[in-house]
């Protein structure tokens, strides 16, 4: 009777305990998504280069109007553990001075502007002459909170969006065309966390606001709150995690509650019931 109410009281304790764990990792996940306010305004026009490019937050759709030939940039926050998707859609003409042939592609830059490849989506299509409109995707590998200085994994950070017309006729310079982007992204959790960290995630301005802070020359207090300013530009709502909170921590937590439970009844099976009322004290 003692063994099953030790066994019993062991098991409700380990069961809370791994619910308020759960319930934990949830609200922390919640508090990690990156959603845009109703209040903000999605961008209705495009940059034309990297310096320029028109920020948007994920979950929000940018727009644009532009001619074909033009190079239309936008730029995105992405966290540690997050997998973005960008979505373009480009709205040809009518068909009278519609491209004929023209191929549209959709390039991801990250915050260091390496080119980053698609795990899946139509990066590239070629203009049906039927078509109306040309829709593009771009699924990411999943932003990585750490790598080494030779990989070219994602990276917490800046993400840059381009998106033009690579192969264009003569004939076809210069038409008008409306694009559509929108970026959301899966919160992929512990699998693909690893154990470290960048120092800051690569946004613009962030070298600017370490030479800032380590002046010590009060006339630079104007470019350290300009700096300051470039740094936070495209970061999300609720700041950068730099991943240091995963699902793992649950999942860990969950194995030792188990691995505990699996010891005290192993203890309690094996250690029998004492001396045998047949067998003499003194042997």
């Amino acid at each position: 009777m003692r063994t099953t109410k030790l066994l019993v009281t062991a098991g409700l304790l380990g069961a809370s305990a791994l619910t308020a764990l759960l319930g934990a990792g949830t609200a922390f996940a919640g508090s990690g998504d990156s959603g845009s306010s109703g209040d903000d305004k999605a961008p209705t026009e495009a940059g034309t280069s990297f310096r320029t490019a028109q920020e948007v937050k994920q979950g929000q759709q940018a727009t644009a109007g532009a001619s074909t030939g033009d190079y239309l940039y936008w730029s995105f926050p992405a966290d540690a553990g997050q997998r973005p998707t960008v979505k373009a859609t480009v709205k040809l003409p009518d068909s009278a001075a519609r491209p004929s042939g023209a191929i549209w592609r959709i390039d991801v830059y990250d915050g260091l502007r390496r080119r980053q490849s698609c795990m899946y989506g139509m990066q590239s299509r070629a203009t049906a002459p039927d078509a109306t409109s040309v829709g593009l995707s771009c699924t990411l590998r999943t932003v990585r909170a750490w790598s080494e200085q030779w990989a070219n994994d994602p990276l917490p950070g800046t993400y840059y969006v381009r998106l033009t017309a690579a192969t264009l006729t003569p004939s076809d310079q210069g038409l008008p065309v409306s694009a559509e982007v929108e970026v959301t992204s899966k919160d992929v959790g512990g699998s693909s966390a690893v154990d470290g960290t960048l120092a800051a995630p690569l946004v613009p301005g962030s070298t600017t606001k370490e030479a800032a802070a380590a002046s010590d020359d009060g006339s630079d207090e104007e470019n350290g709150s300009s700096a300051g300013q470039a740094l936070a530009t495209g970061e999300p709502e609720d700041g950068w995690s730099s991943g240091w909170w995963s699902d793992r921590w649950v999942w860990t937590a969950a194995g030792g509650i188990l691995a505990a439970l699996a010891g005290i009844g192993g203890y309690a099976l094996t250690r029998g019931t004492g001396r045998p009322s047949r067998v003499p004290p003194g042997m």
